[in-house]
């Protein structure tokens, strides 16, 4: 491997071994507590969130397909990743404005972030993917990112979970439909609901909403590109066999 590649395969390595860290006391504690919150909500409210969620998200991996930027495959790695980066930073700058614009309003307007922001999300995993090299009109393509985008936003029970289909993804791929839909909502909305309220409750509030749905959507999308990232990192290395 060269230089660029070598390390990269090492942050690879490090945030792996980061991911499978077993929870922590306070982690399971943490989640504890939101389990028992989402049992007093009622569950006709958990159904139309479920619902709300399953068509936005839906509406990307099935719907029509972004336009997306692609990159040549005869462009080295390291070039193909500085490139990534920026779009992601770009990313980043747009989520940043909407959080701060959305969060100014408060209560009412903060509903208004929730699914535009996850567009912004999803837009930005599918560009991630095609610069990668991967065809996003492939539905198991589609699934892969829906994979990572959960990987990024659950607790870390669950990662544990999803990493191991991500590690696996080959020969998880193969087992999978070449359409339809067996996906768990209602326990992805929950996982991603949780996240989302510990990293952005305080945007709901008048006049400091703005600066926190600045800071919150810009440290999201951020942790959300690294991920994707890290990610697509997998299937490189292991397409070169340098992942047994």
């Amino acid at each position: 491997m060269l230089l660029y590649e070598e390390i990269a395969f090492y942050e690879m390595n490090a945030w792996l071994r980061k991911v499978k860290k077993h929870p922590s006391i306070f982690n399971r504690m943490t989640k504890g507590i939101q389990h028992k919150i989402n049992d007093i909500i009622p569950d006709k409210i958990h159904q139309a969130i479920t619902f709300a969620i399953e068509k936005m998200v839906k509406g990307v991996l099935f719907g029509s397909t972004y336009i997306n930027t692609t990159i040549s495959g005869e462009v080295a790695f390291g070039k193909r990743e500085a490139k990534i980066k920026h779009k992601i930073k770009w990313y980043q700058r747009t989520a940043s404005v909407e959080g701060a614009v959305t969060g100014a309003g408060g209560i009412l307007m903060g509903f208004v972030d929730f699914p535009a922001f996850l567009a912004i999300k999803m837009k930005m995993l599918f560009e991630v993917a095609s610069m990668y090299g991967h065809d996003v009109k492939d539905f198991k393509e589609r699934l892969f990112i829906l994979h990572v985008f959960q990987l990024a936003f659950c607790s870390q029970q669950k990662r544990l979970e999803v990493i191991k289909v991500l590690e696996n993804w080959s020969s998880h791929k193969a087992t999978l439909p070449d359409q339809g839909d067996s996906f768990d909502w209602r326990s992805f909305q929950i996982e991603y609901r949780d996240y989302m309220d510990l990293a952005k409750l305080a945007q709901l509030i008048p006049v400091i909403g703005a600066g926190v749905g600045a800071i919150a959507n810009w440290q999201l999308s951020d942790h959300l590109g690294k991920t994707a990232m890290q990610c697509y990192r997998m299937r490189y290395f292991e397409q070169k066999g340098a992942i047994e």
